[in-house]
């Protein structure tokens, strides 16, 4: 029995719908959990495209640079933790603006 198949179109019309989600999310809000989960959101995106490519082209590549996008993401993720941990304890806010307009 073969799997179902997705055509890379639809595939990719999903990717760029949660990249573009992930843009709006890091424009529009300002709070820096959800700058950092719109952050993951894009990621999550492009490692979804790579994987559709890859198997479309019958390849290994999307593949392993799926794996790639993982590793960047997880250390995203920490760094990203670390600065929301100073900030709080800095500025008492995640608000970003409120952040900026403290700095000055």
């Amino acid at each position: 029995m073969e799997g179902l198949a997705i055509p890379l179109n639809h595939v990719l019309i999903v990717a760029t719908l949660l990249f573009v989600v992930g843009l709006a999310g890091i424009m529009f809000r300002r709070n820096i959990i959800f700058i950092l989960m719109s952050l993951e959101v894009m990621l999550n995106s492009a490692g979804l495209a790579f994987v559709a490519a890859g198997t479309a082209w019958q390849q290994a590549d999307g593949q392993v640079i799926f794996m790639l996008i993982l590793t960047v993401a997880a250390a995203e993720v920490s760094v990203g933790l670390g600065l929301v941990l100073q900030i709080q304890r800095r500025f008492r806010t995640l608000d970003m603006d409120q952040a900026t307009r403290l700095n000055s």
